[in-house]
Parts: structure tokens; C-alpha cells; sequence
């Protein structure tokens, strides 16, 4: 990244370029296009672009990224970036939080969305951001997320790390702000929240892994009605809305299992994106296959 530092005002720029070209774009020209993985959508209505689908670098805490080590974990991210999945989901809590930058070497800096996450309420929350900066060697992160909120109280608890992201929001260090929730409750808040922009949300139709009323992954009698539900009211107040444990964080080893969750994912409008965690290039073949299938 050092040899292709990709900074604030470049970014501005190619921002103003990429909004003139579209004005000049015929409505026509997008037309009869199937939809696929690998497309450039907008997030809400943050503006932003991204993959459709995302990388997780984070699958049982990083753990299984982690394994293939520094050097498979690098030839994991450009396998899905020469696939065009150019949305890389991380967080300060993964294993591999440490290794981003490697990977992402030399690649275009503005062809990338990457999302990154932070946990509790920081004593010193600029720093903490300073440090993904220094980490990823970038200039700007496009999403910054409060991690695995829980309780409905989430903006009273961490209003000083909320406080930092807005801060570092108007210095051009964050380009959109968000939160991913672990319970029905602190989702609902989120849903309605005006200062959340991107939510990233537990959804798949089985209800495998997903949020309930109680901080305890698949409680008794959960379901995912209640999610969906959320999920409308978040596009309804113009979040930009990602699925995350589409395939229940791995428990999926059954095909058809997977295919089933994919299609309900993408049948639903409101989902602007998804990430799902991989070990290996042909995960995300298979994955790729499904949501273009999904997606015909």
C-alpha cells in the first residue's frame, strides 16, 4: 500500500469523475443486465460502492483465516479480489486484523471497500482509529462499525467511541459509520437509529446463529421473521444494509442448506450486500455460483 497510497483528495477527486460519468450514463444502459456477486452496488444512501459480495476475514474469530497463514492468507484475498469481490470484512478483535495490510499490497486502493469493526468503548477511541490506519497503511477506512452490540443501551455505553467515529468522519478518516448487533433488542435501536448508516446483520432463513431476544445464539423457539422485519425498517430510514452468517458461520455443510440460505438473501431488496467467510478459492467459486444463481 505504501507504493500506492491512495489519499484523501485523490479520492475526492475521483469521486467528482465517477458522479460526472454516471450523470452522462444512459438510464438504458444498465437495463436487461443480470445481476451478479461480483457488481459495484451503494450502500444506503451513503454513496458509497462495494462488491455485492464481501470477504469475512474474521470466521470463529479469525481463526480459520488465521490458519492458512501470512502467505495463504494473502493468496486468499487476491483470489477473491481477481474474482471481484473487492469488499473485505474485518475488525480489530480477528486474528487476522494484524495481516490486512499484506494482503492488500499494491493493490488499488479505490478499488476496495473495507470494513472494520471496534469492540467495548475505548479509553482513548482516536487512537484506536489511528491504529486501523496505521494497521491497513491507508489514509481512510470505508466503514467503521461498533462491534457485537448487545444490550438496547448500546448508544449510551459507547457514545464516547460514537463520538470519535464522528470526529473521524469529518476529518475524511471514516467514510461511513455503522454497527453489527447481537441480539433482537440492540437491533431494533439500530433500526432506528439516526446515526447509524450501515448495519450488518445475522440473517439466514433457518434462523441459524442469528439474533433473538436473548444473547445466546440459537435460543429455543428463535426465528428470523423478526430480523427481516428490522431489516425493512433499516432500508426504510436509508441504512445501507449487509447480511453476515448467511451460511449459520460455517454450520451449513449440507449443499442444499447453503443454496437455500444464498437465495433468501438475495430475494430480498433491502440487503444491499453480504459477507461470507472463506478458507479457500473454491468457497468462493461456489459461493459466486449460488448468489449469480440466486441473482438470474
Amino acid at each position: 500500500m505504501r507504493n500506492n497510497r491512495y489519499t484523501r483528495r485523490r479520492f475526492l477527486a475521483s469521486s467528482a469523475s465517477m458522479l460526472a460519468a454516471s450523470a452522462l450514463t444512459p438510464a438504458c444502459a444498465t437495463l436487461g443486465r443480470r445481476r451478479s456477486a461480483t457488481d459495484r452496488v451503494t450502500l444506503g444512501k451513503t454513496g458509497i460502492k462495494m462488491s455485492r459480495l464481501g470477504i469475512g476475514l474474521g470466521s470463529n474469530g479469525g481463526n480459520v483465516q488465521r490458519n492458512l497463514g501470512q502467505e495463504g492468507f494473502n493468496r486468499l484475498v487476491r483470489d477473491a479480489y481477481e474474482r471481484g469481490v473487492r469488499y473485505l470484512d474485518c475488525a480489530q478483535s480477528y486474528r487476522t486484523f494484524e495481516w490486512l495490510a499484506g494482503a492488500i499490497k499494491d493493490l488499488p486502493r479505490d478499488q476496495l471497500f473495507i470494513m472494520s469493526k471496534i469492540g467495548g468503548n475505548p479509553e482513548k477511541p482516536d487512537e484506536v482509529i489511528d491504529r486501523h490506519l496505521k494497521t491497513f497503511q491507508t489514509d481512510y477506512i470505508d466503514c467503521v462499525l461498533l462491534h457485537c452490540a448487545v444490550t438496547p443501551t448500546w448508544p449510551q455505553e459507547r457514545a464516547r467511541l460514537m463520538e470519535a467515529i464522528d470526529k473521524a468522519q469529518a476529518q475524511g478518516k471514516i467514510r461511513a459509520k455503522g454497527i453489527s448487533c447481537h441480539s433482537l433488542p440492540a437491533l431494533r435501536v439500530a433500526a432506528a437509529s439516526d446515526w447509524v448508516e450501515v448495519n450488518l446483520v445475522r440473517v439466514n432463513p433457518q434462523a441459524v446463529n442469528t439474533d433473538s431476544e436473548v444473547m445466546k445464539w440459537n435460543a429455543p423457539g428463535t426465528t428470523i421473521e423478526p430480523v427481516v422485519e428490522q431489516i425493512k425498517i433499516m432500508h426504510q430510514n436509508g441504512h445501507g444494509v449487509i447480511g453476515m452468517k448467511l451460511i449459520g458461520e460455517g454450520a451449513f455443510t449440507d449443499p442444499e442448506d447453503r443454496e437455500k440460505a444464498i437465495r433468501f438473501a438475495m430475494s430480498m431488496s433491502e440487503i444491499d450486500a453480504a459477507t461470507i467467510g472463506f478458507k479457500n478459492a473454491a468457497e468462493i467459486d461456489e459461493a459466486i455460483e449460488r448468489m449469480n444463481r440466486a441473482l438470474a
